[in-house]
């Protein structure tokens, strides 16, 4: 009997976020173990079916890095990386749309679909919704920085009920162009933006953003951050993720998560409790 009187505050508990965030959009950049492991990726549609009954509107956005160099590995494709950027010619970007748009999108929205929801997956080549031009002037090849994304697609796809599933693809709006390899966390933050999304959310495989000694830091704002950039607190991979979270912000969503995706139900815990898991940041 305890065991379900704490089953039902925990849903009580729950009640009063879910009312808050009904019809509204949440974006999620799904990436990390949470991609990988079978376990995580059947716990992680268990939650986005969860917000989607309970009126929340999912916008999934991902990326793919590891089966893309299991592919070129495969076929013998040699790629470098510059600047944390995969350096994209047109061979690289032929694997890269594969496995994004025609691997993990796929397997993505199967999955949602098996457990209840309509899930519906595009990139950013589909109806010319997120348009770029080459990155620092081609520095990178196709890797591609967007300039303009036609929200109505996705608003059309959530009227609708569908779970919009992105691929981070974009289209240079050129007949025979191949497209644009899109950094995920950088497509999810401008899409977030472009949506007015009440919040991104970031899957990653660590807690959050951590001080020196390791503790997590559960707020933060621009101010913040960039003191813990200057006294080398925030560095390597991070950087770009908490970049992605500030262009978010300023561009109108009202907070940024940075949440471990290794947790079952991460989303869940950071969204329907008053504690959360990981970091926030917020204006």
């Amino acid at each position: 009997m305890q065991k379900k009187i704490e089953q039902a505050q925990t849903l009580l508990e729950a009640l009063p976020y879910i009312k808050k965030y009904s019809n509204q959009i949440f974006v999620i950049k799904y990436g990390g173990s949470a991609q990988i492991n079978p376990e995580l990726k059947d716990k992680f549609a268990q939650d986005i079916i969860l917000l989607y009954l309970v009126g929340i509107k999912p916008v999934i956005v991902h990326g793919g890095g590891n089966k893309i160099n299991e592919m070129l590995d495969k076929l013998q494709i040699k790629s470098e990386f510059v600047d944390g950027m995969r350096v994209t010619d047109a061979q690289v970007m032929e694997v890269v749309e594969m496995v994004l748009s025609g691997n993990i999108n796929k397997e993505i929205t199967t999955l949602l679909n098996m457990h209840g929801a309509k899930a519906l997956g595009i990139t950013g080549k589909d109806a010319n919704f997120i348009t770029a031009v080459p990155k620092d002037n081609g520095k990178y090849g196709l890797v591609g920085e967007i300039v303009h994304i036609d929200n109505t697609v996705i608003e059309n796809l959530l009227a609708d009920k569908f779970i919009p599933v992105i691929a981070p693809i974009a289209s240079a709006n050129e007949i025979n162009h191949p497209g644009f390899n899109i950094n995920a966390d950088l497509a999810a933050s401008k899409i977030a933006a472009s949506l007015k999304a009440r919040k991104i959310i970031f899957m990653t495989d660590i807690a959050g953003v951590m001080d020196k000694e390791k503790n997590l830091l559960s707020t933060l704002t621009e101010d913040e951050i960039n003191a813990y950039k200057a006294d080398g607190t925030i560095i390597g991979g991070m950087i770009p993720k908490v970049d992605a979270c500030l262009e978010a912000v300023n561009g109108g969503v009202e907070k940024a998560h940075i949440i471990n995706g290794k947790i079952e139900h991460s989303i869940l815990l950071e969204i329907f409790t008053s504690e959360g898991i990981g970091t926030v940041i917020k204006k």
